[in-house]
């Protein structure tokens, strides 16, 4: 009896982390519904899906490096290959996405304090993680075939890829970043119970300063 009563809070945190990775993918196709898990904000909860959170972000960053300006001068650097840009793309990546979880998990929580939110900051960051999920699944479905059709053309200046249908589908990606936006907005109001008025406000907010901070690495990348 003594071996199954120390059994079962394990199984049940299995199980529980189970389901957060399985809200992960449906929060795809059915927002609404992980975001109203999302309320519980208490520590047993917030540590079940931190996991989960950790794992969008890490992809979202690795997606979203790909995109930068940086990633498309890489392999100007001939001491840089494949297997390198990869290890790049993995690290920095990860490093980006997390810098981002927290400055805009950060502005998101102030943004909506404002508009009167209770909720806590660690609310803000797995709300805005969970919508960062189409631009992680843009990493498994967008860049691997963007990568077999143009190879290290797309981390190079002048490459075949940055003209013609190569420059068109480039702003295919942009359709996962405007679903992440949605979702966002979609999480937001389903989380605090807001209008649509007051939700898109937050994330407006949210979306300004996280295009300012792309404007200013851009420039500053330019300058240096």
């Amino acid at each position: 009896m003594r071996t199954a009563s120390h059994a079962t809070p394990s199984r049940s945190s299995a199980n529980s982390d189970k389901a957060w990775f399985l809200r992960a993918l449906l929060v795809l196709l059915a927002p609404r519904s992980v975001f109203a898990a999302l309320r519980d904000d208490s520590d047993e909860a917030a540590e079940a899906r931190q996991d989960v959170a950790g794992a969008l972000v890490w992809l979202a960053g690795i997606s979203g490096i790909l995109a930068t300006s940086v990633a498309s001068h890489l392999l100007d650097d001939f001491e840089l290959d494949g297997t390198l840009a990869a290890v790049w793309a993995f690290l920095a990546g990860g490093l980006y996405g997390f810098f981002l979880y927290y400055v805009l998990g950060k502005v998101s929580h102030v943004a909506l304090r404002k508009l009167g939110s209770r909720g806590g900051f660690r609310r803000s960051r797995h709300v805005l993680a969970f919508a960062a999920a189409p631009i992680a699944l843009a990493l498994l479905v967008y860049w691997p075939v963007r990568i077999a059709a143009y190879g290290g053309d797309l981390f190079r200046t002048g490459g075949a890829d940055g003209h013609g249908t190569g420059a068109a589908t480039a702003w295919i990606f942009y359709g996962f970043v405007v679903w992440a936006l949605a979702l966002f907005a979609i999480g937001v109001r389903t989380v605090h119970g807001w209008t649509w008025a007051r939700s898109l406000a937050g994330v407006a907010f949210t979306a300004g300063i996280a295009a300012a901070l792309a404007v200013a690495v851009s420039v500053l990348y330019a300058v240096g």
